[in-house]
């Protein structure tokens, strides 16, 4: 088939018809005002639980964040905006908690329980959830564009997380392996004479709370900083939660080899250098069930929304193409 170029009679009239629905579409037309925005990011993610910490007493956020602990944490999302200052967000996420109670600077005070304690832990984690973004700035402004533009923001969702908690466990032969820490019932989940203490699902419930704002670089591409905390259900995140059980007890439901692992897991006090010689009594405090752990993420954002093709905007968009003769 051959392809014949338009006329210059009919080129000149294209030309005219573009100029003349740029001039009388220039306050409607953009690329940034779509249904639709999909973006990823990326930042460090940080751990709140029983393990880990700084002096005195131990806190909840900020206070007792371990920085040199910080991960990275990277994920997508996709969004669709019921209204210019509603958006619902689905997003998946992944990164890496740690906690360690060596790192704790031993300033003789409360924190000295935990220095001793020594426990350690890591695990990944896998998130998916789905909130709602509201935007209240956009009430104040008025439309004419999006480029230049900066949105805050507030979000709340629902989602879940997957984690699997490890512990570095040191063999006879002075070397070390990760191993998983929940199917050593440290603190006797699953044990009939525990039988309060269930064992836990690596799969669980979060409640992600957070702010952040937008910055259009271009009508349909922005960049962004969130600060997100997830509220969770679970106080096993770092599989340390309750009392010490009596270590006899693991030979009765754990094989010989993660026997082995569980008795030097659940109580790392001799590795202290100078720490106490004595193995806790048992029902003495591990962890403090009072306070589910949490983790929040401090994430750099960049997103694009996509044009709105069967809008006013998107249809005089198509209108401006040149016709093609074949």
């Amino acid at each position: 088939m051959r392809t014949t170029l338009p006329a210059p009679g009919t080129f000149v009239l294209c030309l005219l018809f573009v100029f003349s629905s740029l001039s009388s579409s220039s306050q409607s037309i953009t690329t940034g005002n779509g249904k639709f925005e999909f973006g990823v990011g990326v930042g460090p993610l940080f751990f709140l639980g029983d393990l880990g910490g700084n002096s005195g007493v131990g806190k909840r956020f900020v206070k007792d964040v371990n920085f040199p602990l910080t991960k990275m944490a990277k994920g997508a999302y996709v969004q669709f905006y019921a209204a210019e200052w509603l958006g619902i967000r689905a997003a998946i996420n992944h990164g890496k908690l740690e906690g360690y109670d060596n790192i704790i600077e031993d300033k003789g005070g409360a924190e000295r329980f935990r220095k001793d304690r020594n426990l350690q832990f890591r695990t990944d984690i896998i998130e998916a959830y789905v909130g709602v973004e509201f935007y209240p700035t956009v009430f104040l402004e008025r439309y004419d564009g999006l480029k230049g533009k900066i949105r805050p923001y507030g979000i709340i969702g629902a989602g879940a997380f997957r984690f699997n908690p490890k512990g570095e466990y040191f063999e006879a032969n002075g070397t070390s392996k990760w191993v998983e820490l929940k199917p050593l019932r440290l603190e006797g989940q699953g044990m009939k004479e525990y039988a309060d203490r269930k064992e836990y699902s690596l799969i669980q419930m979060e409640i992600p709370v957070g702010a952040g704002f937008k910055y259009f670089l271009k009508e349909n591409f922005h960049i962004g900083l969130e600060v997100m905390h997830r509220k969770t259900f679970t106080d096993y995140i770092d599989d340390v939660s309750t009392n010490y059980i009596d270590a006899n007890l693991f030979a009765n439901y754990l094989t010989p080899e993660q026997s082995a692992m569980a008795n030097q897991l659940h109580n790392r006090q001799n590795f202290v250098p100078n720490g106490p010689q004595n193995r806790p009594a048992i029902n003495e405090q591990r962890g403090n069930p009072k306070q589910t752990d949490a983790f929040f993420s401090t994430v750099f954002r960049m997103g694009w929304r996509l044009p709105d093709w069967n809008s006013t905007s998107g249809r005089s968009t198509r209108q401006m193409r040149c016709p093609t003769y074949f």
